[in-house]
């Protein structure tokens, strides 16, 4: 076999999965790539009414996106090693993705948040969302700094210092400078999850305190979502009007249903308009309406509207057998920082599925997260894609036995 030829088959393996991936968790995402494409096409129709050559630029944007997505999960699942951990990599990658964040202020803000890139090819506006990328490289900054380290008892707080420093600075850039408060909650409790998985006694302490922070803080919520909490959020006097109009949407979204409460009235008539089999495939009467945020944050409420509980049903399997997956071969391996990729990319997506379901259905206030794979969004669907592509990584190599 010639040189050319083997290079070109080796570039081509950059394209397919390694050896020992795990099969169904690659079924998934490929169900959830072709369920996304298939319903932003749907959503995106009502959009298209006044404008049909949207549907063709939402659909063709979509699509570039999970294709180039695919191409990413495959590289860093063929490329990708815990070595990439050890080295001065992760230094140059968290100081690339702090030059992201603070990038966006160059350009003109929406919605009261500058937490995007901007170009335009062609005449279509292409964005990306450093923020979601920072999830990732969360995850990667509590799996080098807290994962296989020594297991030495020291009377220092040295092995969590420094990956707190840094998330916290991400966190602070984009609550503070970008004002996305929903990005900056999910870098948190992401990087909380990764940095509860490795078993050092340096960090036991540490962890049971997140561990007690977040039973009080869900005490709390609990508390201020019931009819209870309402005079509780008018007394709130460090939040803003409109985040304590999301709160109190929450509680009681028809207390202002042609104001902050209008998106989820709307979700919620999609819901029951909906039923149990929906109107069916592209039959949805919201997206026709003036209902805002069809295609993405509330995407879920036009799937629902067409395809019913049991359609909803099938997406949460579908999300299901991905964190399923990722979280039974996290307990296959004994790498922990293998393990704080797998758990911590499992935690990504359902973090974002309980915000988002939670957020359309007014259990939970409205934080503008989207629904991973299907609401329309190039970033969140190349971040989660890529985190993907990094647990592929690591379950290969620990079947492969290169990992423990």
């Amino acid at each position: 076999m010639s040189e050319k030829t083997k290079k070109k088959r080796k570039h081509l393996l950059y394209f397919t999965l390694p050896h020992g991936s795990d099969i169904w968790l690659h079924a998934g995402m490929l169900a959830l790539m072709l369920f996304g494409l298939v319903m932003v096409g749907s959503a995106s129709m009502g959009l298209a009414v006044t404008n049909p050559r949207y549907l063709i630029i939402s659909i063709v944007k979509q699509a570039i996106f999970v294709i180039g997505g695919y191409f990413g999960m495959t590289f860093l699942a063929n490329r990708f090693t815990l070595d990439f951990l050890k080295g001065s990599k992760i230094s140059s990658l968290i100081i690339l993705t702090v030059l992201a964040l603070f990038a966006c202020l160059a350009f003109p803000e929406v919605d009261g948040a500058r937490a995007w890139l901007r170009a335009s090819i062609g005449g279509t506006q292409i964005t990306l969302q450093p923020a979601e990328f920072a999830k990732i490289v969360s995850i990667l900054i509590v799996a080098a700094y807290t994962g296989d380290i020594s297991k030495r008892f020291e009377k220092n707080y040295s092995l969590w210092i420094k990956p707190a420093v840094f998330i916290l600075f991400f966190v602070f850039i984009v609550l503070v400078i970008q004002s996305d408060f929903g990005s900056a909650m999910v870098i948190f409790l992401i990087s909380c999850v990764c940095v509860l998985v490795p078993n050092n006694p340096q960090l036991r302490r540490f962890q049971m305190t997140l561990k007690v922070l977040f039973w009080l803080v869900l005490s709390a919520l609990v508390f201020i979502l019931s009819p209870y909490g309402e005079p509780l959020i008018e007394n709130m006097s460090f939040l803003k009007d409109y985040q304590k109009k999301r709160f109190l949407t929450a509680v009681d979204p028809f207390s202002d249903k042609y104001g902050y409460g209008y998106h989820v009235v709307n979700g919620l008539i999609g819901f029951a308009t909906g039923g149990w089999f929906g109107l069916g495939f592209g039959n949805s009467i919201r997206k026709y309406t003036d209902f805002p945020a069809a295609n993405t944050d509330f995407i879920l409420a036009i799937l629902v509207e067409e395809l019913g509980f049991v359609g909803f049903m099938v997406l949460l399997f579908i999300y299901g057998l991905v964190i399923f997956r990722l979280f039974r071969n996290a307990l296959k391996i004994r790498s922990e920082r293998a393990r704080v990729i797998l758990v911590g990319t499992a935690a990504y997506l359902l973090i974002h599925m309980v915000f988002n379901v939670g957020g359309v259905t007014g259990l939970l206030p409205l934080t503008g997260i989207p629904l991973l794979m299907i609401s329309a969004g190039g970033s969140s669907t190349l971040s989660f894609m890529m985190a993907v592509g990094l647990s592929q990584a690591v379950i290969s190599a620990f079947r492969r036995g290169e990992i423990e």
